[in-house]
């Protein structure tokens, strides 16, 4: 097993000898098997233990062997004490979960206290045999299939190689003690119920289950990681970046196959469930012009022929307002205000975020405000006034932009419909002497 071990830490690049590498023992068969194939193969070491206060005397006993076993073989060791289901009810979930939260967190600092390149936590082939059973169970997508990786950031699995049988074989051969965890037998929680009570089962059918589900969740692996080149090689032809939203075609979205599985692996990348998703789908074929759709972070709004994604945004005023003396603004819009003089040669900058008006008209504090139903102005150049909603339908802007637009208004007129269309009535003129000049900056 050691030569098997060295070869899975190289192949799959996860240290070197240059490297410390922290372990997280827990004082359990393969957390201790971890360590001394660590330590025989001369890898610089530094063991860190946590006891979660848990099964009472048991979790300081096994505190005390780990202490004892990292002293006998001469290797640095650190512990911490956790009051977990204090911490399980702060924050209203399980043990199991607070432990990890607990455990990873505490681990991830040690990292850089002791100056360790990364974390070896002493998963095995079991291990990925039966989360992959846990998510079969729960319902998962291919993603969860694909089992648990060698590496993710700055953890590393170096004994995924192994199932729990050789490990078993080895600890007996080298005299390895271990302390058992009598928890681990209680199958009223899921994963000990499929460790114990349903994986027996299918050994009796193929001896080898455990490691068929390991080969099987490689090969998904490998099959999930072509799935999701395709999908972003099709997101980069089909949505457009535009002002920080994604638009996409309902059209070019509908001529793929399967779209249930393109829609979900574009939007999850936003948040999106699949639940959702499935709605979104739905509101593609049959919805109407103007449904909105959520994740926790993003919004989605089927407008006429285009999906798009926003940022939800975040509570911010509604309301500014903007002195005579005031020169700049960098809420809710990065804005520059000058005055100027009316000369003859004054040009307008053909900028439509740059507005020049007659300072004359203007009544001051201006104020920068969302629009509201109801609201109206005079479009430049134009002799009558219109609807800013029906403004808004004859130059297509969308939702999501209508929602961004701000309105720049002087009392109750509106100024200037804030990147788009100055009021016609505060149009430089012959008889215009300051000139206040407003530019959206990017």
């Amino acid at each position: 097993m050691d030569e098997l071990f060295q070869d899975f830490i190289e192949t799959n690049a996860l240290f070197t000898h240059d490297d410390r590498i922290l372990l997280g023992i827990s004082g359990g068969i393969d957390s201790i098997v971890m360590l001394h194939l660590m330590t025989s193969a001369g890898f610089d070491v530094y063991a860190a233990h946590c006891n979660f206060k848990l099964r009472g005397t048991e979790s300081d006993d096994d505190q005390i062997f780990v202490e004892g076993e990292c002293r006998r073989h001469n290797i640095r060791f650190i512990s911490n004490t956790f009051n977990t289901k204090e911490y399980a009810a702060e924050k209203g979930i399980s043990l199991q979960m607070a432990a990890r939260e607990l455990r990873y967190d505490w681990f991830l600092r040690l990292l850089g206290d002791l100056d360790c390149r990364c974390v070896a936590i002493a998963h095995n082939k079991n291990d990925v045999a039966e989360t992959f059973l846990i998510n079969m169970v729960r319902g998962t997508g291919l993603r969860g299939l694909t089992g648990i990786k060698p590496k993710t950031g700055r953890i590393v699995r170096p004994l995924l190689f192994a199932d729990r049988k050789s490990i078993s074989e080895y600890a007996l051969h080298h005299k390895i003690l271990h302390r058992e965890d009598t928890s681990n037998s209680e199958t009223k929680y899921l994963r000990n119920y499929i460790r114990h009570i349903i994986i027996p089962e299918f050994e009796k059918i193929s001896p080898d289950f455990t490691g068929n589900i390991y080969d099987t969740a490689g090969r998904l692996k490998e099959a999930d990681t072509i799935l999701s080149e395709t999908i972003e090689n099709k997101f980069s032809l089909l949505f457009e970046n535009k002002d920080n939203d994604y638009i996409v075609s309902i059209d070019s979205l509908s001529g793929l196959d399967p779209l249930p599985a393109y829609l979900y692996g574009f939007l999850k990348r936003w948040n999106f469930s699949r639940e959702v998703t499935e709605d979104i789908l739905g509101a593609m074929q049959w919805g109407t012009s103007g449904k909105q759709f959520y994740s926790q972070t993003h919004r989605l709004i089927r407008d006429r022929k285009h999906l798009i994604i926003t940022v939800l945004p975040e509570s911010k005023l509604t309301r500014y307002y903007i002195d005579e003396d005031t020169t700049t603004l960098s809420e809710p819009l990065n804005i520059r205000i000058s005055k100027h003089r009316h000369q003859p040669d004054f040009k307008i900058p053909a900028d439509r975020n740059t507005a020049c008006i007659d300072a004359g008209m203007l009544h001051f504090p201006l104020l920068l405000r969302k629009w509201q139903k109801g609201d109206y102005f005079q479009p430049l150049g134009m002799g009558g006034l219109k609807k800013l909603s029906d403004y808004f339908i004859d130059n297509k802007f969308s939702l999501a932009r209508k929602e961004r637009t701000w309105i720049l208004a002087s009392g109750s007129r509106i100024v200037w419909i804030a990147g788009s269309r100055l009021d016609d009535r505060f149009r430089i003129t012959e008889r215009t002497k300051d000139i206040l000049m407003i530019e959206i900056l990017d």
